[in-house]
Parts: C-alpha cells; structure tokens; sequence
C-alpha cells in the first residue's frame, strides 16, 4: 500500500468517526482517538506507515500552536485585568498547583514513579480551550462573567502549558546522561532563550507586523500562504539544532507575533481548517499508538484519575471562586469547564514518550483519561443549569463570602414595572424607548461590562442570567407588567416562559427568536409578540419606502444609530 493510500485510509477513517462523535453531540477528539484504535491496535485496518503519518501530525501541532499564540491579545486592558485577570489568575494558578499536588499524590500511592506521576499529574492541570470554548459558544455564554472568567484561566493554563514545554525543551537539549548541573544549566539557558525569543515576537507582534500584514491583507491568497509559511517556518527554525527548542514552541511564538494585526482574525479562520485536519491526523495516530496489551494495567489507574479530573477539578475550581468571593452559579458552570484534560495533555506526554521520560502504558494511561473525561464534561458543561438546580442547596453551602465578589446591581423592589432582558444591540434601542415614555423599568444583563456600563449611564441594572432563580427574585418579573426579552438562546426563552405563564400569567411577554421555527413554537408557548430580526428589518424598510420614497429620512436614522454606535465604543 503507498503511502497516499495510507494517508487516505486514515483520513476518511478519522472523518467518519469524527463524524459520529459530532452526531452523538461529542467532541469529535472522540471520534479521532476511536479511529486510531481502529487503525492501531484492534487492527481491522492495517497502516503500516505510521512514520509518515506522525509528520503530518506534527504539522497539526505546530498549527494548534500557532494558533494558541495568534488568538492572544498582548494588549490586555487595566480593565479587563481588574474585572477578569484578577479572579481568572488566581483561580487558574490555584487550580494547576492543588490539581498536580493532589493527582501526584494520588499517582505516587499507585506506585508510579517520581517522572511519571510529574509527568501525569501536570497533564491533569490542563483543560481543552478548543472544546471549552466551543462548547460555551453553543450556550452563547461566553460573553457572562463565569465564561470570561473561564477563557481567562484557560489563558493561564495555555501559559503554563508553553513553559512546561520550554521545560522539557531544556530537558531534551541535556540529554540523559548529565549531571544535575548541567540540566540546571540546560533548562535556565532554554528559559532565558525563550524570554528573548519572546520579547521579539511581542515587538515584531506591535511594531513591524501589523503594518506588513495590512499591505498582505488586500490580497487574501497571499495572506494565507505567507501566514502559513511564517508558521510553519518558524516551527521548523525553533525545533532546528541551532535553537534547540520544540515545534510547538516555534508555532506559539509564530502565532504571537501576528497576534495584534487586523488581519489575524482572517488569517484564523483561513488556517482553522488545515489545522483541524492536521490535527485530525495527529490523534488518529495518538489512538493507533494506543496499547492494547497494558490495557488491564491502565484501567484502575484510568478510572480514578477519570473520577478526579471530573469530580476532583470542579470542587477544587468551586472552592477557590468561592474563597474569591463569588455566588455558587457562577462558581460551579465555571467548575464544569475543567473536568476534562486537553490536547495539550497529549501533546505533553507525547513529547515525554519521545524524550524517553515515559513509556507507552503512561501515553495510554493519559489518553485513556483523556477519552472519558472528554466524553463526559461535555454534558457536564451543556447541561449545567440542569445540574445546578439539583444540586443548588448543596452548592450555596460554599457561598463562604456570600457572593460578594458579584455585584449584582439594583436592589429597589420593583412593582408594575417593564424587565428588560439583554441590553446589547436590541435592547439600546428599548431601552431609549422606554426612557422616552418615563416607564418603569430594570435591565437584566449576565455581561459585567454592559452592567458597569448602564450604571454609568445611571440607567436601572442587575447583573446575572435570568434562568438563576435568585435573579428572577430579585427583578421582580413575577411583579412585572411586561418582560421583554432580546436573548437569542431558545431553550433560555423556553424556560423564562413556562416560568412566567406560572408565576405572572397577566404580564405581557415579548421574546426573540431566530428561526421562523422558534417563533411559532414560542407563540404556542404562551409568547404575546417574538421578535425576528429579519421581519423588523425588513418591516423598517418598507415603511421608510412607504412614507418616504426619495429616502430623505435615512440621514436622521444614521445620525441616531451613529450617536448609539459611538456611546457604546467610548464605554
């Protein structure tokens, strides 16, 4: 069989088990690792040249790099930092140190050794930005405070995760056969050359790039290939003898010092796919590599520390955000992110395997953990609302300082009134609305920035997600006169109208939908009017033809939209 075959038999198998993954609402890291037990050790499809194929995957790691790098923004704000680098830090540190404490100790009474259990237990510190991040964006919460918090601790863990490999680095540079001395030595040069290399992609990533990339940008073609080859290039340059370091970290630099350039979110979405197709062939060849004949010995090992990252993780998360200060929601949906390891716990153990630190019943034992935890934070994440009501009495238990961190807002009792849910995009417009008539009213937002922001504007507003039933308390919107909602989630909608039919069925009830679909399932639950975007724009735009042809008027609407637009990029 050539080696294109090859390529292509693990191609279509890991497309087709990705496939079913997804169908199964899994993450298709899932799918991929199943196809390389297909491919690997359960044998039903002979790949002989595996070699060739582990190229391709460190193509995928390099990209994944790079792209980690790309999506950082070095110009983080003093505001960000106050409202989410602050709790996003502590949390992110406090959860990588107690992770690896308590799984090293759990690891040494396995009687692993003391390479091994540093080796596993750091690999349990890291949760999956990739799946974290997409399965919040499904939920449409990556704008609360919980899912700032989260991308700010994945951000820490990313961090930790390209010193880990700077690390090792050093390690791999000194060799085995070296005194202690020399390692020392060996690993603060890799340091130092990092923080050089660094400094540089951080100055080329303000000063000369942005400026190269904006003349590239006119041209999407030539952005693409220049980008891809500036990452790749780099890659290659970093793992060189001369340098010293890893793939991985010549990719992360590459991608940082694009990271500040306009363009960079074109330059993403154009090497998404290549990288996800590498990446594909890097843990289709992960599970190939899958040992089959140490299973019964990773299994007892496999199952507790399974239990750990999905049960452990998430209480040592919850009891530091609420040492900080914050409610046991918020607490315990960001808890639910960090019950699975990630890629880069792969990656880590793959490099200790190549380094000769572990061996293949280890590689099994992490991707073992890595297949089960993935598998089941994933529900744990898209059903945490669900599972925050069960478990709420227990969990408001860890409320040690009452939530004080979260300052939710108004606390005026609230009688007769309108409840504004979602004060962005939409909701400016009701909200001067419903100034201009003088009508009661209170926003509800879960963003902090938009809370922070109507204060300033000295306009009535409570912090926090209207499906917490404390929140629906204190609104009143089992007092309120009309509830207008601009969420687009529909299972929110869902709940916030058998709810209100319930507890306040005289109220008038205005919801969003997205679909035609949604809009006629809403009415028949109870809806009295569901916005569609589309119909009121289009509804606009017929009454400007029909009132006025020449469209005289749109200069006094773009001066009104304008003056919103601009209130909003100033705060």
């Amino acid at each position: 069989m050539t080696p294109f075959a090859e390529i292509a038999i693990i191609a279509v198998v890991g497309a087709s088990f990705g496939l079913i993954a997804h169908l199964l609402r899994q993450p298709t890291i899932i799918g991929y690792l199943a196809a390389g037990l297909i491919i690997g050790p359960l044998g039903y499809i002979q790949v002989k040249n595996l070699d060739f194929a582990s190229t391709l995957a460190d193509i995928g790691i390099a990209l994944l790099l790079f792209m980690v790098g790309l999506e950082m923004n070095p110009r983080f704000t003093r505001r960000d930092f106050e409202n989410i680098g602050k709790p996003a830090l502590w949390t992110g540190l406090g959860q990588v140190l107690f992770t690896f404490g308590i799984g090293y100790l759990i690891l040494q009474a396995m009687h692993f050794s003391v390479l091994e259990a540093s080796y596993i237990s750091l690999a349990l510190t890291f949760s999956s930005t990739i799946i974290v991040i997409q399965l919040l964006s499904q939920k449409k919460d990556l704008g609360s405070l919980y899912g700032k918090i989260v991308v700010g601790l994945l951000l820490i863990q990313d961090f930790i995760a390209i010193f880990a490999l700077i690390f090792l680095s050093g390690l791999q540079k000194a060799g085995m056969n070296v005194t202690g001395m020399e390692v020392a030595l060996q690993i603060g040069l890799s340091f130092l050359k990092g923080g050089v290399f660094l400094a540089i992609a951080l100055f080329l990533s303000r000063k000369v790039f942005p400026k190269i990339l904006n003349i590239l940008g006119s041209s999407q073609e030539v952005l693409f290939m220049f980008s891809l080859a500036w990452g790749l290039g780099i890659a290659a340059l970093m793992a060189s003898p001369w340098i010293g370091f890893s793939i991985e970290i010549g990719g992360f630099l590459a991608g940082l010092a694009l990271a500040s350039s306009i363009t960079h979110y074109q330059i993403a979405s154009r090497i998404r796919p290549i990288r996800d197709f590498f990446i594909m062939m890097f843990f289709v060849i992960l599970g190939a590599k899958f040992v089959i004949g140490n299973i019964a010995s990773v299994i007892l090992p496999g199952v507790l520390l399974s239990l750990f990252v999905l049960i452990g993780n998430p209480l040592i998360v919850m009891c530091i955000m609420a040492l900080l200060g914050y409610r046991a929601r918020t607490s315990f949906l960001a808890s639910l992110t960090v019950a699975q390891i990630s890629e880069f716990s792969l990656i880590l153990v793959a490099m200790g395997l190549r380094l000769g630190h572990l061996n293949e019943r280890d590689v099994s034992l992490v991707t073992l953990v890595g297949i089960v935890t993935i598998a089941g934070s994933s529900y744990f994440i898209m059903h945490g609302d669900y599972l925050y009501k069960i478990f709420k009495r227990v969990l408001k238990l860890l409320e040690f300082r009452k939530g004080r961190a979260e300052d939710v807002g108004e606390h005026e009792y609230y009688v007769n009134h309108t409840v504004l849910i979602g004060a962005h995009r939409m909701g400016s417009n009701i909200i001067s609305a419903l100034k201009a008539v003088e009508e009661p009213f209170l926003v509800v937002d879960f963003d902090p920035f938009i809370i922070e922001t109507l204060k300033r504007r000295e306009i009535p507003a409570l912090y926090g997600d209207i499906d917490d039933e404390d929140i629906r308390e204190l609104s009143g919107v089992t007092r309120a006169r009309t509830v207008i909602s601009t969420v687009p989630d529909a299972k929110d909608t869902e709940s916030l109208l058998t709810y209100l039919k319930e507890m306040n069925p005289r109220c008038t009830i205005i919801v969003m939908a997205e679909t035609e679909r949604e809009a006629r399932d809403f009415y028949k639950q109870g809806a009295d009017y569901v916005i569609l975007p589309h119909f009121i724009g289009g509804l606009q735009i017929a009454q400007a033809i029909h009132e006025d042809r020449e469209f005289n008027h749109l200069e006094r609407l773009k001066k009104h939209d304008l003056m919103i637009l601009t209130a909003e990029a100033k705060n």
